[in-house]
């Protein structure tokens, strides 16, 4: 084990967040490999943001997809745990359904490895029945 691997690792995460928080596609995009192994398990008729991705591109069509359909809310990040090349980011947040007018709010656990200074593996796990019921109730009136 690295602890200079612990160190870059975290750095990455870091900055994966606070791109994330200002959506800052640009930097963030710059954070994952040409190459990548990427999950978000869910609905992809509904939420096409979510699903496998093997393509950086393919990466920034889902934050472009992510962030026409939901304006965020709230999120807070519990903790952050890093070991040699791999994280897991917990926490929560709140999203307002741009489709359904719906307020979706989750935990998340996000888990990374990264290689040098790039993310080359990303799994989101979410409420994802929770989306789809936000996604699908009307509009309130």
């Amino acid at each position: 084990m690295s602890q200079t691997q612990t160190i870059q690792t975290r750095e990455v995460i870091n900055n994966f967040f606070q791109a994330l928080a200002g959506r800052e596609l640009a930097v963030l995009i710059q954070l994952f490999a040409e190459e990548i192994d990427w999950d978000i398990p869910g609905n992809e008729e509904l939420a096409p943001w979510l699903g496998k991705r093997t393509k950086r591109n393919e990466v920034k069509d889902s934050f472009e997809l992510l962030w026409q359909n939901i304006e965020p809310i709230a999120a807070q990040i519990d903790r952050i745990l890093v070991d040699d090349d791999f994280a897991i980011a917990t926490g929560s947040f709140s999203s307002k359904m741009n489709r359904s007018g719906q307020i979706y709010s989750s935990m998340f656990s996000a888990h990374f490895t990264v290689s040098g200074d790039q993310i080359i593996r990303y799994r989101l796990q979410e409420d994802s029945y929770g989306l789809v019921e936000a996604l699908m109730l009307p509009m309130p009136v």
